[in-house]
């Protein structure tokens, strides 16, 4: 852990909505004048994706897993940062798009689905931001966790995430409901035990939970939307960064505390209340870090 030089990791698994805790930092970060940065867990899976599709085959292997993932250089990177602000990272090029973008910069010829080459992290950021899958993980071997000074969660409930995950797989990548089930199902021993794990280390997770019938998630027709959910924000200890729960409820209209560390708020003032949550977090993060 470093006051010079933060290391901030929103966990979750596919599906899960970190881009909308993403997107809030962003907020932040361009209303503090703060530059990050910004390290995507994709970029550190083992393999590629023509890789991948062998070794899934081969092996049975998920993302999840640790066979799959460099555990070990998120640690390293966890470290490295919080003692120099620096450190190697590299990217998962998603699209034609993206790999374009990188090739012009680095001067590489890259495909989607491949790596651009390691690089070092640039002087002069003031803190690390990690989005992805292993930002808590921890094993025998590798604990990136007890590097990141704030950790945060995002986690639907189970059958949430399910149906979100179906209706993207098939709206951004044309897979049936049929090959994403099978997908959950391989990746099931691996989520139980590296992603679940994650969610008792992290500082402040964010859990929707629907108000509308999810009990048949494979045949959901729609996924609910914002104003059909509750967020639960559960804070591990609220002491540690301050939190006034008063406050927070006078300003997040019709939330209430279900707990002496968890405030419930409507879903449709996620984005909100994790911008008021957790702007406070930053600010005071950045001002021991000068």
């Amino acid at each position: 852990m470093s006051k010079k030089h933060p290391v901030v990791a929103v966990t979750g698994s596919s599906g899960a909505g970190t881009t909308t805790v993403k997107r809030a930092f962003e907020h932040i970060f361009e209303r503090e004048n703060i530059k990050p940065a910004v390290v995507e867990g994709d970029s550190f899976h083992r393999y590629d994706r023509a890789e991948m599709k062998v070794k899934m085959d081969e092996l049975h292997l998920s993302h999840f897993g640790p066979e799959a993932n460099r555990f070990d250089k998120i640690e390293e990177l966890f470290k490295v940062y919080g003692k120099t602000g620096s450190g190697n990272k590299r990217y998962y090029l998603h699209s034609v798009e993206e790999a374009a973008e990188h090739n012009e910069r680095l001067g590489i010829d890259k495909n989607p689905g491949e790596f651009t080459p390691w690089e070092e992290i640039p002087a002069g950021t003031d803190l690390l931001f990690y989005e992805g899958l292993h930002g808590l993980v921890k094993t025998d071997e590798h604990d990136p966790s007890k590097h990141v000074d704030l950790g945060i969660g995002v986690v639907p409930i189970v059958n949430l995430e399910w149906i979100q995950k179906i209706h993207r797989d098939a709206a951004e990548r044309g897979y049936s409901a049929e090959a994403t089930v099978d997908t959950i199902l391989r990746r099931m021993p691996d989520y139980i035990n590296h992603i679940t794990p994650q969610f008792s280390r992290t500082d402040i997770n964010f859990q929707r939970v629907p108000t509308v019938d999810t009990s048949h998630p494979f045949i959901t027709r729609d996924i609910p939307t914002p104003d059909e959910s509750f967020v639960v924000i559960r804070f591990a200890d609220p002491q540690k960064f301050n939190i006034h729960f008063p406050s927070l409820l006078a300003m997040i209209s019709d939330s209430f505390m279900s707990r002496r560390n968890s405030i419930v708020v409507p879903g449709g003032k996620m984005g909100f209340a994790m911008e008021i949550i957790l702007a406070p977090v930053i600010e005071h993060m950045m001002d021991n870090a000068h």
